[in-house]
């Protein structure tokens, strides 16, 4: 049976017409490298080379081979070429579930630098509630989810990657709306808009630890499920709110005022994953990588 083994032996002592020179290219000794050579004349039952004393030369019939093995070599790494464009086209994609509604520059930038730096590894995001990540991810339905964090569950790992300084969100025509700064115990002083702890536990755990170091403990106004829902109550003027600066930078409207705290306080975000008893997938851990070392 010829393999191709024999044909890239034939070619080495065709183009160097020599087996010292030839098995020195190849890295295998003459002896064995003549051997195969002569097996592949007995396979083809033809002569190949023109064995004379200290040279050799190609007869027609490897003059011929040599043309047609060049060419199976050129045939066979185009083939592996398109086997390998093809596998990354399918290569089976990192899910990632995103909760809290989270659009934080950095978590595009980990996401946009990733696709440069594994662009062979596509990305399948889905958004979903905090409880439904945690859910997903101990159902193996996503491999990496963001959070600002989720109930403790011994089978889920949350590891803080980055993390914003506090905002205060006010109502354009608040009282308080032109001070370049402001502390948490001016912003207490007035009814504070929250997150309802159902809908976005790990955003409500964070804020309601924040104030209770505050000397006064501010009337909660109402609750809202959504981010929209939090800042359409705010720009109503049904109370103040707080957000981290990422989510505050992109709101952009004009009926809202964001001023910075003195406190030095801050919104923590999290990313997840499942703890596997057998170490996680190199493609998992290699990211986790990547978003704990790429803000």
């Amino acid at each position: 049976m010829i393999e191709l083994r024999h044909l890239r032996y034939f070619i080495a002592v065709a183009e160097e017409l020599s087996f010292t020179r030839a098995a020195e290219r190849v890295h295998i000794d003459p002896t064995p490298l003549s051997r195969a050579v002569r097996d592949l004349e007995d396979e083809l039952d033809a002569q190949l080379f023109v064995r004379a004393q200290r040279r050799l030369r190609l007869t027609p019939a490897g003059l011929r081979l040599l043309v047609e093995a060049r060419k199976l070599f050129i045939r066979f790494e185009r083939t592996k070429r398109a086997v390998r464009q093809t596998d990354v086209l399918y290569q089976a994609p990192l899910r990632i579930g995103v909760a809290d509604g989270i659009a934080q520059p950095r978590l595009s930038e980990c996401l946009a630098r990733w696709q440069a730096e594994a662009p062979g590894i596509p990305l399948d995001l889905s958004e979903m509630r905090a409880n439904e990540l945690a859910a997903a991810l101990s159902r193996e339905d996503v491999d990496i989810g963001f959070s600002f964090g989720v109930p403790e569950d011994s089978s889920i790992a949350q590891e803080e990657v980055w993390s914003y300084p506090l905002m205060a969100l006010l109502p354009q025509g608040h009282e308080l709306s032109r001070a370049k700064s402001l502390s948490l115990a001016e912003l207490a002083c007035f009814p504070l808009i929250t997150c309802h702890a159902g809908h976005k536990p790990g955003v409500r755990k964070q804020i309601d630890a924040i104030l209770r170091g505050c000397d006064r403990m501010p009337v909660i106004a109402g609750e809202a499920g959504t981010f929209t829902g939090y800042v359409t109550r705010i720009a109503a003027g049904l109370g103040v709110g707080l957000a981290d600066r990422g989510h505050a930078d992109s709101l952009r409207r004009e009926d809202i005022v964001s001023i910075p705290l003195t406190d030095a306080v801050c919104i923590r975000t999290y990313v997840l994953h499942k703890h596997q008893r057998f170490g996680l997938p190199e493609v998992v851990q290699r990211f986790l990588t990547h978003a704990k070392t790429s803000h």
